[in-house]
């Protein structure tokens, strides 16, 4: 399956979150903002998304263009390569040249989207329209588009993560099939892992927070954990299922070699998206990564059998296997906008019209994000894909919710995550209550 890159730019766009600043524009929602143009009229709308490379710009195209054949008299400008820095400005600012409509693909700043009123709420269109999003969208993703009850957003493809393995290094070790339980997913790894000499000639997995996509919320996401109480205060120290994702991995580190020596091989193999990487390679046998890896890893032409399936679920969660973390693009309306009717006209058409979305995926190759699509006959997909489209329908599959300051608490518990790991902090439980305070603190600054 071809490359699909838009992994790349999430991976940046992440990085700019924690040091977004929150905007603080006077929009505010619908209120006066000129959601009372007719969108039967001839006009024209700005639609301003993150895409860049030459296969991606090519099928935004082709989306556009089935919505103005549908709509005829509304054309669409369509403006590329537009990071969240350069959309937060154009929202800010406003005018005939900004957006109307825009995707990104930072699911950790629609809290600030939302607080903000950069963007309008969806919902009173979503019930004009008489869609409801709960039974439209994928659970995960209906979740992640919103915040403190404001629908800014709407799901536009998705991105989810499942386990990749070497099926010929798994028949070598004797394994049969991939892990289900974190614990068989511990002693594979270490039955995968072959060394020579102090020298990995093969590691079974690549625990580490630096490694490519292991980061804190994916790992976390297959325990299912509650980030904020109620009261909109971290969980960090008070759901258990914290305290247990770090101490997997952190078991893992300590087994598979040490953080030392396991950061002395990763500094030694190829970057994420090349085709070096080291499961491309063989050096890693197992994966942890999203659906766009399958076609990236088949370009690079492995010399084994790939394999894809669900991560492993701990263990007093067997019953759960099949689930994964979710995440992906966003698309939203401006509040600047004075063509709102129009603009959801646009964002109506490419987030719930089945045969867009399927056709939008198609060329992409990234999930669906509507339930009706993910059943769709017309998908074209290698058979190992299926996993992704299973993973994303799962009503059991996770995400981490908007925060009114971003991605910012991710950031701090990813940094909390480097220093468990390396044995800067050592005593977890005091750790945690010192990050969630931190997170507390970040939160109550940003309102």
């Amino acid at each position: 399956m071809p490359t699909a890159v838009p992994g790349t730019a999430r991976k940046a766009a992440f990085a700019l979150t924690a040091s977004l600043a929150l905007l603080t524009t006077a929009c505010t929602g619908q209120s006066g903002s000129g959601a009372s143009d007719d969108a039967s009229k001839e006009t024209t709308i700005n639609f301003w998304h993150a895409w860049s490379a030459p296969n991606e710009v090519k099928a935004v195209r082709s989306l556009v263009a089935g919505f103005e054949k549908a709509h005829p008299n509304i054309h669409v400008n369509v403006v590329g390569n537009m990071t969240d820095d350069k959309i937060n400005q154009a929202l800010r600012t406003g005018g005939d040249r900004a957006p109307d409509v825009i995707s990104s693909f930072t699911t950790n700043n629609v809290g600030k989207f939302c607080s903000s009123g950069a963007l309008i709420d969806l919902n009173p269109f979503f019930e004009k329209a008489g869609i409801d999003p709960e039974t439209t969208f994928p659970k995960a993703m209906n979740e992640y588009t919103r915040f403190e009850g404001d629908r800014c957003t709407a799901p536009l493809l998705g991105d989810a993560y499942g386990l990749y393995y070497n099926k010929t290094a798994f028949r070598k070790a004797g394994i049969t099939a991939p892990p289900k339980t974190w614990s068989e997913f511990e002693a594979d790894a270490k039955k995968l892992t072959v060394s020579r000499g102090g020298t990995y000639e093969q590691l079974g997995f690549m625990p580490d927070y630096h490694g490519w996509e292991s980061t804190t919320e994916h790992y976390f996401g297959q325990f299912s954990p509650t980030y904020f109480d109620k009261d909109g205060k971290s969980a960090l120290a008070k759901d258990p299922a914290f305290e247990k994702g770090f101490t997997l991995q952190k078991r893992l580190v300590d087994e598979l070699g040490g953080f030392q020596k396991l950061e002395r091989f990763r500094a030694t193999l190829g970057d994420e998206w090349g085709a070096r990487h080291p499961f491309h390679t063989g050096q890693v046998a197992m994966q942890l990564d999203g659906e766009w890896r399958l076609g990236m890893a088949e370009e690079a032409k492995p010399g084994f059998e790939i394999g894809v399936a669900p991560l492993p679920v701990p263990d007093d969660q067997a019953d759960q296997y099949g689930k994964g973390y979710i995440t992906g693009t966003i698309t939203g309306i401006a509040a600047t906008s004075h063509k709102q009717n129009a603009a959801w006209e646009l964002l109506k058409y490419m987030t719930t019209d089945t045969d867009a979305v399927v056709g939008f995926a198609n060329d992409i190759h990234n999930v669906p994000s509507t339930l009706a699509a993910l059943k769709s006959p017309k998908l074209r997909y290698d058979p190992r894909f299926k996993t992704f489209l299973d993973i994303a329908a799962d009503p059991n599959s996770t995400t981490t919710p908007a925060s009114v300051n971003g991605g910012v608490y991710l950031v701090t518990i990813q940094q909390f995550g480097y220093d468990y790991e390396s044995g800067k902090v050592t005593d977890l439980k005091a750790g945690l209550r010192k990050t969630a305070a931190q997170i507390d603190t970040d939160i109550a600054q940003a309102k």
